[in-house]
């Protein structure tokens, strides 16, 4: 009995180590099979790799082929070799960069140039807003410059022109009418608005002067006047005050101005320099 219980057991020993030997196997034969299955993969994107970068090389081949072909068919039209073509490819590269720097250097200048022309505006502009200011200045010095003075007949006068760049600024005032004049020594009554005036004496050393002033058919005499001193009289029904001043006497002549109120009558043989 004791033999057979141990052949039991050397028979389940037995059986066992087939299953164990089986199951082996059947992981070597699944190992083998897997890695032939991933070598074949491998060796399929290997070999579209290969195929891919022939390709690529062919077109670059081809590429190649054709640029020197164009190259060789260019060169020969140009009438030289390759290298001669490609000398002159690079004179004419450095030619167009030479242009195009010279191009730029030029708008710069040409920018600059524009700039200073503004800015030479912008200093014009500036001169004649000067010489504006400045005129302005000396207008209103002008202005400054003439008197207001008493009369002759004591009556204040207005304001004195003593050259006629003065006149000139109290016509622009439109305050009266004004009637520049010259008059000769021993001349006839010389008519001045509605009135005539005649020269009498004239002293240019001591700056005094004699003249008859003859208005509303009465002749009165100014004697030994001076230089822009205002004569003054009276003229017509409404009593209108008449002024005339001389701001310069010759050993002959004198030369000044008349002024008369704005409503004053007006010969139609003169016209009054009024203001504006």
């Amino acid at each position: 009995m004791a033999d057979e219980g141990e052949q039991i057991h050397v028979e389940s020993h037995s059986n066992a180590g087939k299953w164990i030997l089986m199951l082996a196997a059947i992981l070597v034969v699944a190992a083998a099979g897997y890695g032939y299955y991933t070598t074949h993969l491998a060796i399929e994107r290997l070999t579209s790799d290969l195929a891919g970068s022939q390709a690529q090389v062919k077109e670059l081949q081809n590429r190649m082929q054709t640029s020197e072909a164009e190259e060789e068919t260019l060169a020969q039209q140009a009438g030289m070799t390759k290298k001669e073509l490609a000398r002159r490819t690079s004179e004419l590269l450095a030619a167009q960069r030479a242009a195009e720097s010279r191009l730029e250097k030029e708008q710069k200048e040409s920018i600059t140039a524009v700039t200073g022309d503004i800015a030479g505006v912008k200093t014009d502009v500036g001169g004649v807003k000067t010489d504006l200011g400045t005129t302005k200045a000396d207008l209103e010095a002008t202005k400054a410059k003439l008197q207001s003075t008493m009369g002759d007949l004591g009556v204040q006068s207005g304001l004195i022109a003593n050259t006629r760049s003065d006149l000139e600024v109290l016509k622009h005032k439109g305050d009266r009418n004004y009637y520049e004049f010259t008059l000769l020594r021993g001349a006839k009554p010389q008519p001045v608005s509605t009135v005539s005036l005649q020269l009498k004496k004239a002293d240019a050393k001591k700056g005094k002067f004699t003249l008859n002033v003859t208005a509303d058919d009465k002749t009165i005499e100014k004697k030994d006047r001076n230089v822009a001193e205002p004569i003054q009289f009276y003229y017509g029904r409404e009593h209108m005050l008449f002024e005339l001043v001389i701001w310069s006497v010759d050993k002959n002549k004198a030369t000044g101005y008349l002024s008369t109120p704005k409503g004053a009558p007006v010969p139609v043989t003169a016209t009054p320099t009024p203001g504006n």
